[in-house]
């Protein structure tokens, strides 16, 4: 199926939609709470579903069991936070976490906005004290990750000195039960090295990737640490086997399966031809990060090194069955078998026609892929081929979630929230939720949307 055409059919439903929350497409603005944020007068939402970390789950897949069809969109709140959101708010136990730019985490209550609690941490860098970049300030960037066992929030911080640092915060209060710092790739400028990857929570460890700033500046290399939950012994780590960069960037972050190896995706290196050294790749590590246990490679990754043409704009997907899907900037999609990535030139299937920033999401073979010429949804058979079913408009491109039979997605020029039909891209409605950067992800949460912001979160009411 190629491009879906809009036209009249997404007048209709967006003027419904408006129309249904009482009042136009911006957030209402409604009455201030003590700590700023904006709360509508809409109708009490359900919004009590778990979602400790990027796309809900270690797999990264994005979807929401039970979440309400989109009917009719509202405006349920709007909180302004002390700084820009880049993470994806996370969900536990009725409390919303959201980590800013400002260096600050809070709690809020997910169907309110109204603050439990907030909790600032350092004072971040400013763009000024940095050699390239295009963050500022670069405080709190990766989405947060939740521990159950140890009830704790975790979050990865920089601040002034580019000094880098896990911090975890008891999830009632925000208390800080523990700081360790993460600045361990030897002989390397921290000041060029950037936290942007989503955290990941698995095994007793919280993983967190490090690549390099916009502008691939600086003598850095990508790399992951790993930190034990209770704060405990070593931070281990795996660094790229690149003389420079290879950064591990993607905003998903690292993918874990269920024997704990971790997954990750890896920018363009150093070197582009000869001896290949690790980069432009999908790893796959083993928990305690010690061995690569595979890796997979596109057998032009020379060339895709000397041109930026890399797989490090994507995190891999985990897919049911032992499958693995990662895209990057040249266009192909790639599907890999988790057991064996397959080496250089490795993989079980491919896919042209997707260059691809963010985090994927899927239902079942069904996956969702951020493409620079419109969000499209991708099957993957059970003959193991890849199949492109639709595509949607080229504005229509941000990271996706999914859920009520919906693909949840934002265009991030506009500021807009839209629904799209998980069967044939339709547009089921939308709605104007403010300024969000470039990556931004929703959050699925009861009979809510959570939109990350750059003034904080904004949530959109689903009936």
């Amino acid at each position: 199926m190629g491009r879906v055409a809009y036209g009249a059919a997404l007048i209709v439903l967006t003027a419904a939609t408006a129309c249904g929350s009482g009042g136009g497409s911006k957030p209402d603005a409604g009455s201030p709470t003590p700590d700023g944020s904006v709360a509508s007068a809409s109708a009490p939402v359900r919004a009590t579903a778990s979602w400790p970390t990027y796309h809900g789950a270690n797999d990264r897949s994005g979807f929401a069991a039970g979440f309400p069809a989109p009917r009719t969109l509202g405006d349920a709140w709007t909180a302004r936070l002390d700084g820009a959101v880049y993470g994806q708010p996370i969900v536990v136990a009725g409390t919303a976490y959201v980590g800013t730019e400002n260096d600050t985490v809070y709690a809020l209550d997910p169907a309110t906005g109204r603050q439990v609690w907030k909790r600032n941490l350092g004072t971040p860098v400013p763009r000024s004290e940095l050699p390239c970049g295009n963050i500022d300030p670069l405080g709190i960037t990766g989405t947060p990750a939740y521990d159950a066992a140890t009830r704790t929030v975790f979050v990865a911080m920089e601040t002034t000195g580019a000094h880098h640092t896990l911090v975890g915060l008891n999830a009632t209060d925000g208390r800080v039960r523990f700081t360790r710092g993460l600045d361990v790739a030897a002989g390397r400028d921290r000041t060029a090295e950037q936290q942007r990857g989503a955290l990941a929570v698995a095994g007793g460890r919280v993983y967190v990737p490090f690549g390099g700033l916009d502008g691939d500046c600086g003598n850095y290399v990508g790399y992951v640490a790993a930190s034990r939950t209770d704060g405990a012994g070593a931070v281990a780590s795996y660094a790229v086997p690149t003389r420079r960069m290879g950064g591990i960037w993607a905003p998903s972050g690292p993918a874990v399966d269920a024997s704990g190896d971790v997954y990750v995706a890896v920018g363009n290196g150093a070197s582009t031809g000869g001896a290949y050294d690790g980069s432009d790749s999908v790893l796959r590590l083993s928990p305690d990060l010690t061995r690569r246990v595979s890796y997979f490679a596109p057998k032009s990754w020379g060339q895709e090194n000397s041109e930026d043409q890399d797989l490090g704009s994507t995190g891999p997907l985990l897919l049911p069955g032992g499958r693995v899907l990662i895209a990057g900037k040249t266009g192909d999609v790639y599907l890999l078998d988790a057991r064996d990535l397959g080496g250089i030139g490795g993989q079980r299937a491919s896919l042209p026609g997707c260059v691809s920033f963010g985090g994927m999401a899927r239902n079942g073979s069904s996956v969702f892929l951020p493409c620079e010429n419109g969000l499209q949804r991708v099957d993957v058979t059970g003959g193991g081929e890849l199949r492109r079913v639709w595509t949607a408009p080229a504005n229509v491109k941000g990271s996706p979630v999914v859920g009520g039979g919906a693909v949840w997605t934002l265009d991030s020029e506009a500021g807009v929230l839209h629904a799209l039909s998980q069967s044939d891209g339709r547009s089921l409605g939308s709605r104007r939720v403010g300024s969000v950067t470039r990556f931004a992800s929703p959050t699925l949460a009861g009979s809510l949307v959570l939109v990350p912001t750059t003034h904080g979160v904004t949530a959109v009411s689903v009936r």
